[in-house]
């Protein structure tokens, strides 16, 4: 198993810089990474310098919190896409689904599917720790009726990142047909590991590069055992 393409390089601290979104790129083409994701100001300069290889732009919409109006999630995906991007993952109104209004959790999940309009994927982020298990059930089937590519249990902002509990349980609501997404706190190889065996098909993770250099040195070690 390949873990490098499973990941989506990510930077979208508030102070990163177009150095350190340089690196991001340059360690993305290096480790040969499904993709970078960061903020919508620099998809157009990772773009550019990603624009000769296979590693896509990612970015995030309504990022952190989710309540930003449908509109403003519309008009961010669609200035993304012109830049650019690829993939988009964009951050569920959990203050809805706590208020139980399914509808507008369907209608702000399809119109970015809709102003994606087959350009890009749409990953939707549920923020997992703010949700009972029957949310995510019912947000998760939300998405695959709204038409969404992919799960993700995460921001990595709020009270806590992904959990094998939270994977399991999307992907047993999802079935074979979408992605899973796990991001928040998968550091190291072993979390990695754990993520992907409970059903998690792609990473979101700023240690891309420690997990994959873990990953090659086991698979060295195991080599040289064989030997």
């Amino acid at each position: 198993m390949d873990f490098a393409k499973m990941i989506d390089h990510t930077i979208l601290k508030a102070d990163a810089t177009k150095e350190d979104v340089k690196k991001l790129c340059e360690e993305a083409l290096e480790y040969g990474f499904c993709s970078v994701c960061v903020n919508s100001s620099f998809v157009y300069y990772c773009a550019q310098q990603l624009k000769d290889s296979d590693v896509k732009v990612c970015t995030v919409v309504g990022f952190p919190l989710g309540a930003m109006s449908t509109d403003g999630k519309t008009a961010e995906t669609l200035a993304a896409i012109e830049d650019g991007a690829e993939e988009i993952d964009m951050v569920v109104h959990v203050g809805m689904i706590k208020s139980r209004d399914w509808d507008y959790v369907k209608q702000d999940i399809a119109s970015v599917v809709e102003a994606a309009d087959g350009r890009a994927i749409v990953k939707v982020i549920l923020e997992t720790c703010l949700l009972t298990e029957e949310e995510i059930i019912t947000v998760c089937q939300i998405c695959k009726e709204a038409g969404a590519a992919f799960v993700k249990t995460s921001t990595g902002f709020s009270t806590g990142g992904a959990t094998v509990k939270d994977v399991a349980l999307m992907r047993r609501t999802v079935g074979p047909v979408m992605g899973v997404k796990a991001s928040g706190g998968i550091r190291t190889l072993e979390k990695a590991k754990a993520m992907v065996e409970a059903g998690a098909d792609r990473l979101g993770t700023s240690s891309g590069a420690a997990i994959v250099k873990a990953q090659r040195e086991e698979e060295h070690m195991a080599g040289n055992r064989h030997d």
